[in-house]
């Protein structure tokens, strides 16, 4: 992202940070104005930003908790105006947005799915928050309280431009009376992985399903050492050789081991989850958007959620959103308050209570209700390991020319079985040459 993006039960159906995939949507929209998802709950026409008196803020239609309901309404009563919640989904969000820029009336704030932040400060779209940073700061325990992860990505030019509001990530899900069934214990290791993924596949079902996303790449990539981009050396994926093992062994799983179903190329991310839900695979690795999906048509499946695999580390990819000002908002004071208010510990509590979010602050993760709960406790634990895949990618202004060659170069590997090592070299030409 987001590694989806990036999510939603949790995510609204976006994988941190938003699905994946939905990235090459977002590259579609024009900048034509789109329809939100719903109207505001001001009432105000879609098309009007900062009315007087109202305060707008666009958002991610899967997100209208009611622990936010209750922040928006002690910000009304405290600041004497009437939010504006304009909900979207990513892509009819994005579009809004451009819009908004090119005629320079803009909201007062602005959810986004991970990445834009950056974008949007490099281009001058997003105002620097670094000065109500330095002013409050520590009163709120940012950023020494959030992840480190989440301030570097919504960093620019050593300026905070952004806030993290929730924080996930991808690791293992398994089917814990099938492994139970076969003898197969936990795997831990991309050696233990691919030895389980052998004993569980039979009788129709497949050991592991694996997404047709790049993105669900880049855990494996991190887990192995590789750097995506180094905007310093100008390398690209290097340790070059780590890297290529790294996409050898996904596409191994299905062509030379047949533990794994061929994915089917396209926009949807959830075919591993359908796959799980019918019992056809036994595990797959994905995030936190896909634990509601199998409860729901599911809820027969001993769920098990392990922490991130090891090859040459344990760790896995930052997903998640975060909120930014436009640069032309025209009372960043509010938006400043209104992001403290939605981003105290007390909130992320509730919003993890009542939906079972993850978080970027430190002290959630040793809250009780993420303590107690064994699957969000292997989700919070493996957070520190998070990284951001795109992150030295985002700074150089080419990221949609790095995604769109990275799903080719993906697709073709893990659908076309075309060597890694040969795809990869294409990939690594193609992208020294727009990266410069």
């Amino acid at each position: 992202m987001d590694l989806r993006a990036a999510g939603l039960v949790l995510e609204g159906k976006s994988p941190h940070a938003f699905p994946p995939s939905r990235r090459d949507l977002l590259r579609l929209v024009g900048a034509a104005a789109a329809v939100p998802v719903l109207s505001s709950c001001a009432g105000a026409p879609a098309t009007q930003s900062a009315a007087p008196g109202t305060f707008t803020v666009y958002w991610n239609a899967g997100h209208d908790y009611q622990a936010y309901r209750k922040v928006i309404a002690e910000f009304e009563q405290a600041n004497k105006v009437k939010v504006n919640l304009q909900k979207y989904q990513w892509p009819d969000l994005r579009t809004r947005l451009l819009a908004d820029f090119a005629s320079g009336t803009v909201p007062d704030l602005v959810e986004e799915p991970g990445g834009w932040v950056q974008e949007f400060a490099v281009s001058g779209n997003a105002r620097s928050l670094q000065d109500f940073v330095d002013r409050d700061g520590q009163a709120m325990g940012f950023p020494a309280d959030w992840q480190p992860v989440t301030v570097e990505r919504n960093s620019y030019q050593d300026k905070v431009y952004g806030v993290q509001l929730h924080l996930t990530c991808n690791t293992l899900v398994y089917n814990q009376g099938m492994l139970r069934e076969a003898g197969v214990e936990v795997p831990a290791t991309w050696e233990e992985f691919l030895d389980a993924a052998r004993k569980l596949t039979r009788d129709g079902v497949y050991g592991v399903a694996l997404n047709q996303d790049y993105t669900y790449m880049w855990p494996w990539m991190v887990q192995a050492g590789v750097t995506p981009y180094d905007l310093e050396t100008k390398a690209i994926m290097e340790p070059r050789a780590d890297a290529v093992a790294a996409l050898q062994f996904q596409a191994d799983l299905v062509h030379k081991h047949k533990v794994a179903p061929v994915p089917v190329a396209g926009t949807d991310y959830s075919g591993p989850q359908k796959l799980f839900s019918a019992k056809r695979a036994a595990m797959i690795l994905t995030g936190p958007w896909d634990l509601d999906p199998i409860r729901k048509t599911s809820a027969d499946i001993e769920l098990g959620v392990a922490p991130p695999l090891k090859n040459k580390t344990a760790a896995t990819q930052a997903a998640g959103v975060s909120m930014f000002v436009p640069a032309k908002a025209t009372r960043p004071e509010l938006s400043w308050d209104f992001i403290k208010r939605i981003t105290a510990l007390q909130v992320e509590q509730a919003a993890t209570k009542e939906t079972g979010m993850l978080m970027p602050r430190k002290s959630w993760v040793d809250l009780p209700e993420v303590q107690s709960d064994p699957v969000t406790k292997v989700f919070a634990d493996a957070l520190p390991t998070a990284r951001d895949s795109s992150q030295q990618v985002r700074l150089t202004g080419q990221l949609g020319k790095w995604e769109e060659q990275l799903k080719v170069m993906y697709q073709q590997v893990l659908i076309q079985n075309k060597p890694a090592a040969e795809a990869l070299d294409t990939f690594v030409k193609a992208a020294e040459g727009f990266l410069k």
